[in-house]
């Protein structure tokens, strides 16, 4: 029984004299997937990503809450934590940050707490300040 290719199978294999042989790093690279849709995949991972949601406080809380800024940052270069919300840039929502150090300056115009070393807390986006983990009452 003779096939279609019995006159050319056992031939040795083509070794060309003018094109030097790939190397096999080379020939499995030519057969590697590609990304077909830049971006695709860090756009999957930032849909991902969970941001929290702002927490909105009552009027009470509010009205405690200022009571508590005003007396820990009347005193300027008193230890306290704040904790506030920072929105995300990219999406809604945000996530919640602990601040904690001295009050170097209240900006009432700007609406900003101004710490010790250089950060801004926007005083709107404030939940919890705390002085007791400092030993000084709030």
């Amino acid at each position: 029984m003779t096939t279609q290719y019995d006159d050319i199978i056992h031939l040795p294999h083509h070794v060309s004299s003018t094109r030097p042989r790939m190397s096999a790093i080379d020939r499995a690279a030519q057969f590697s997937p590609f990304a077909a849709l830049t971006g695709y995949d860090t756009s999957i991972k930032e849909s991902a990503r969970l941001t929290d949601a702002r927490i909105e406080l009552d009027d009470s809380q509010k009205e405690d809450l200022g009571e508590k800024l005003r007396l820990a940052t009347g005193r300027l270069g008193a230890e306290i934590k704040i904790t506030y919300f920072l929105p995300d840039t990219k999406k809604t929502g945000g996530k919640y940050v602990l601040a904690a150090g001295t009050v170097k300056k209240v900006d009432e115009y700007e609406r900003m707490i101004i710490m010790g070393d250089g950060k801004q807390i926007p005083i709107d986006e404030v939940i919890a300040v705390d002085c007791d983990a400092f030993g000084e009452p709030c």
